[in-house]
């Protein structure tokens, strides 16, 4: 690995210092590290590095390709800009996290082989944990422990997944799944559609990403859910599956983003829509629908990042981020009104915004595959998202009925980043072509026909017409939207009530029936020597008998959440075993 540098460890290992450093040279390493990474991912040269064997295993550190590079360079130029934009912390546990996060992301975007995969995999879950746990609050903390318990089940779902396919197969290289599909893959699938926040599993994601800190989201809303769009672009491309599911993402999303009042949690929503697009393009798995795959994540990555920024911007301004309460600040923060709606209209697909010459590749190649059903979906999910999050949202979170509240511009830090990122947008906007170089196949696709500018710019203004028609009936409510997070929140506290009622009624009735009948009759056989002709018995009795006296006392304080853990474990391996049995009987 000598003519390789690992981006992975540049981040990982160079979280070590930054708790030693402080001040301006704090500031200069933080930068430093992001930059070194992007010019190792332009310095790489496709290949396979860092092979290996483990228990009988190949491992192969990083695999080195066109679409491992063009995930690569916008994780890395996304580092660097979040980093910018978190300059101005004080302390250095968020910039630990962070590039940890973005260390680990970058090892599943180059891992070679499944284990290297779920090692990476995990580390982006605890790492990025820690941006929801340090906002703090009771809220923060619920939704940091609500995120832990979706992505460690969706840890184990992978895991399954990955022993049972390298079983199957024998060789646990990371590569795509060809031919008939299994357990195995299906639950590798799963795990994957998980983090993916593919309805019904997504949940998680508008829960916890609000409750994060201003500068932890902005990380949050880039890597996580593009992560997954890689793996599946990398392992299920063609899968007809994802074309339904991220059709249904896509429109799921908007529909959501109608109900919310949290300017994040709409954007939030909005990160569900937009990642069905990517979704889709996956399952038709034709050239220009993976190209329009991974240029959406690029493009996405960047303006949603603006978008989060922006209203990151009018959090640390305002402390308020409920558009009910919000309203009236385009002449406080004029700098982050413009450079927010840069990224609104990235995201709604306007001509010479990046969104426009990527989104329209994937709809291009849902048309060409003939389906008609999914190129209205998708153009339909469009127009909802120009409706929420290029209209809706600025409109009552900058203009609107003025809250009096007061704000003014945030750090210069944080406007240099919604800089950075805002000309990138644009840039890639009017010209796409350096990012066409960068996809996985060579790219015959041109954006800017008379007809698609036309067709677009005509949807656009036709939804701001209804926007200004029916501006009234899209007024914010201050309410709570249910999402499927409410069957583990209630489903958690049933549990919760059967751990503490009936599970621990019946460890007190086991423990009484224990010291009060088993206990004295033991005892009393021990102290008799009893014998019995069965050889062996005798010592065995004799040791269970004064093993339980000696941990008698132990054994009545036994605490109902570890019996409480022994049942669910239980409860659990029997409906897996069973789930399996099932399958491989069938």
């Amino acid at each position: 690995m000598t003519d390789f540098v690992h981006p992975a460890l540049l981040f990982i290992l160079g979280a070590v210092p930054i708790p030693f450093l402080s001040g301006s040279i704090r500031k200069l390493y933080l930068l430093l590290i992001p930059a070194l990474a992007i010019l190792a991912v332009v310095a790489m040269q496709p290949g396979n590095y860092g092979a290996a064997s483990f228990i009988g295993q190949e491992i192969l550190i990083a695999k080195v390709d066109k679409l491992s590079i063009v995930f690569a360079t916008v994780f890395t130029i996304m580092a660097l800009i979040g980093t910018v934009y978190a300059l101005h912390l004080p302390r250095p546990g968020q910039h630990v996290a962070a590039f940890v996060y973005v260390g680990s992301a970058l090892g599943v975007v180059f891992a070679g082989d499944y284990l290297t995969l779920y090692l990476f995999w995990e580390g982006m879950a605890f790492a990025s944990a820690y941006l929801i746990f340090v906002q703090g609050g009771r809220q923060a903390i619920n939704a940091g422990f609500r995120y832990l318990m979706v992505h460690i089940t969706g840890g184990v779902v992978l895991l399954g997944g990955i022993i049972v396919h390298g079983l199957t197969t024998g060789s646990l290289l990371f590569g795509p799944i060809v031919g008939q599909m299994g357990v195995g893959a299906y639950l590798i699938l799963a795990g994957f559609m998980l983090n993916a926040a593919v309805p019904p599993l997504n949940a998680w994601l508008t829960d916890a990403y609000p409750e994060a800190t201003v500068t932890g989201a902005v990380f949050m809303s880039a890597f996580t859910t593009k992560t997954a769009v890689y793996v599946l672009a990398r392992a299920f491309p063609g899968t007809e599956l994802l074309v339904w599911f991220g059709t249904a993402m896509a429109l799921y999303g908007v529909i959501y983003a109608v109900l919310e009042n949290d300017c994040r949690r709409l954007l939030a929503y909005h990160i569900v829509s937009q990642v069905g697009y990517m979704v889709a393009g996956v399952g038709i798995g034709t050239e220009m629908a993976v190209n329009g795959a991974a240029g959406h994540a690029f493009a996405h990555i960047l303006y949603k990042a603006l978008l989060f920024m922006g209203a990151g911007a009018v959090i640390h301004a305002t402390g308020r981020r409920k558009l009910t309460e919000l309203g009236g600040l385009y002449k406080a923060m004029p700098l982050t009104v413009a450079l927010y709606m840069v990224g609104a209209f990235a995201i709604s697909a306007f001509p010479f915004f990046s969104g426009f010459v990527t989104k329209s590749m994937v709809i291009a190649a849902a048309g060409q595959d003939h389906r008609a059903l999914v190129v209205l979906a998708l153009t339909m999910a469009s127009s909802g998202t120009f409706l929420h999050t290029g209209l809706k949202l600025p409109y009552y979170m900058f203009f609107g009925t003025d809250r009096k509240l007061e704000a003014r511009e945030p750090p210069r830090n944080m406007l240099v980043a919604m800089a950075m990122a805002a000309v990138l947008c644009i840039a890639i906007g009017v010209f796409p072509q350096p990012l066409y170089a960068l996809l996985p196949y060579p790219v015959d696709f041109e954006p800017y026909t008379g007809v698609h500018i036309t067709e677009s710019l005509g949807l656009l203004m036709f939804t701001a017409l209804g926007f200004v028609l029916f501006l009234r009936a899209l007024d914010p409510e201050n309410t709570i939207s249910i999402d499927t997070d409410w069957f583990y929140r209630k489903g958690a506290r049933c549990f919760m009530w059967i751990a503490e009622k009936p599970l621990a009624r019946y460890e007190k009735a086991v423990s009484n029936v224990s010291e009060s009948a088993a206990l004295p009759f033991l005892h009393g056989a021990a102290q008799a020597g009893l014998r019995v002709d069965l050889a062996g018995v005798d010592a065995i009795v004799n040791g269970l008998a004064r093993s339980i006296l000696r941990g008698g006392g132990a054994l009545r304080r036994l605490q109902t959440g570890v019996v409480t853990h022994y049942a669910l474990a239980m409860i659990v391996g029997l409906i897996a075993a069973t789930v399996v049995f099932a399958v491989a009987w069938r």
